[in-house]
Parts: C-alpha cells; structure tokens; sequence
C-alpha cells in the first residue's frame, strides 16, 4: 500500500499536475495540503474520474487539505480536536479498510509560525500540542496510522542546504523541533529517516532566489508512523521530479510503502 502527501499550493492551479501523479503514480492514498479552495469548488469529479473517492476540508484562499483514496473513505474527521474556536482547515482523517484490516491516515497542514514575533507563533506550538494529544490518542487504538504532511518543521541540520539561513525563522527555531521531537517521542517513525539518513533529502524549493536551481532546499514534509504501521514501512520515495514541472508547486510528494 502506498500512501503520500503533497502540498499542492493550490488545488485548482495545479490540478493537471494532479492529474498526471495519479495517473502515472498511482497511489492508494494521496493526502492533499494547501487547496486554497473550498469544498464546493474543488475538483471532485476530474478526480473522481481517474478512480479516487475524496475527503475534503477545505477553506477560502488559503490552507485546506484532503485524502485521496482508491478505496473507500470511513469514519472522516474534519478538524483538530482541542480548540472549537480554530475555524483554519488544517487536519482532516480517515479511515481505510484493507485485506488486512484497517489503515488510519492523517492530512494536515500545520502552521508555518511566521513572523515568530506575532501571534502566528504560539498559535503554531499550541496547534503542535493539540495534534501531540490528539496523536497520543490514536496510539492507543493499536491500528496502523500514518500522520501525512506538510509540518512546516526542518528536524534537524541536515534537512537544509543551508541551515544557517533559517535561524529564527518559525520552522527550525529550537522549541519547534523540540515540539517535533515530543511528538515523535510518543512513539511515530519518522518514514524517510528509517530508510534513508542521507543529508540533501529535501522536499521543498522556494520560488526565490533560485533555490531550485542551486537545490538550495529543505525537508518539511513528513509521513509519521505508529509502530503497527513502521511494523510494515517497505520503502519511501520522494518525487522530486514534479519540481521541475512547468509553474510547480514548491513542494513535491513524498511517498511511503506499507506492506499489508
């Protein structure tokens, strides 16, 4: 089984470029972040049309994510538990039946924390520690998880060609990964460390500056595993191809394989 996530920085503008990934990739689940679309707007029926069922939380403009799923989605939640006020479209799950029982699958979009001077900071940790406590929970329904997404987290030196240059900013200050690490802590595999420790093993170019071109960039979007899922990891891929697709997204997909 194999499931990835991408931010797609806008659904509506990128949707040939979705079109061609599920086409030629082919994915059981696809986990969606950035739509900048609502939920009436997205494009249900073209992907509908090359065999995936859609769970979709979106939001106007900005944020809203989705799971794509050859099979069936069951028991969807819309929406991070732990603050009835939030009204951002960030976290959506779902659940998947499969031969071998079921696979419960995350989308989330965490916030990107910046300016760290702001408010948008300690909305980002306290989003951190809602999804810690909602994750814990998870655990101990004993299923294979997988929490699929765009962190807005660089873990550690090595998941930047510059590490330097993101000094204070809100997605490597110490108390963000500090945050990552607590939720990794609880007991999640990060999928491509297990499988590959290289450094260079970047997900994300900013349209700036050429980063693109010089690979001047950073790892930020993670697929997490509960131990029933790291039980069964095969392999991770990251599709940096789609990066050089003509007006990418700045983000590529990331893949994991789970044997079920």
């Amino acid at each position: 089984m194999r499931i990835t996530t991408w931010n797609v920085n806008s659904v509506r503008q990128r949707l040939e470029h979705l079109l061609l990934f599920l086409r030629e990739e082919a994915p059981d689940v696809l986990c969606l972040q950035e739509l900048k679309t609502t939920d009436d707007l997205f494009p249900r029926g073209e992907i509908e049309a090359v065999g995936y069922s859609c769970a979709v939380h979106g939001q106007k403009g900005f944020n809203g994510v989705a799971i794509l799923s050859k099979r069936p989605l069951e028991d969807v939640r819309r929406g991070l538990p732990g603050a009835d006020d939030d009204e951002q479209s960030r976290y959506i799950e779902g659940v998947i039946s499969v031969d071998a029982g079921v696979v419960r699958v995350a989308s989330i979009y965490l916030p990107n924390g910046n300016p760290v001077d702001s408010a948008k900071y300690p909305y980002k940790l306290a989003w951190m520690g809602r999804l810690a406590r909602h994750a814990r929970d998870l655990l101990a329904l004993e299923e294979p998880l997988v929490l699929a997404g765009d962190y807005n987290v660089i873990p550690e030196p090595r998941d930047a060609a510059d590490p330097a240059a993101w000094e204070g900013d809100a997605l490597y200050l110490p108390q963000t990964r500090a945050e990552f690490r607590t939720l990794l802590a609880l007991g999640f595999t990060d999928a491509l460390r297990a499988c590959d420790e290289a450094a260079g093993r970047y997900t994300f170019w900013d349209y700036q500056a050429g980063a693109w071109q010089r690979n001047k960039g950073i790892r930020i979007d993670h697929l997490l595993l509960s131990p029933e899922a790291a039980d069964r990891l095969a392999g991770t891929t990251i599709h940096k191809h789609m990066r050089g697709l003509e007006k990418p997204s700045d983000h590529v997909p990331v893949s994991v394989r789970l044997e079920m």
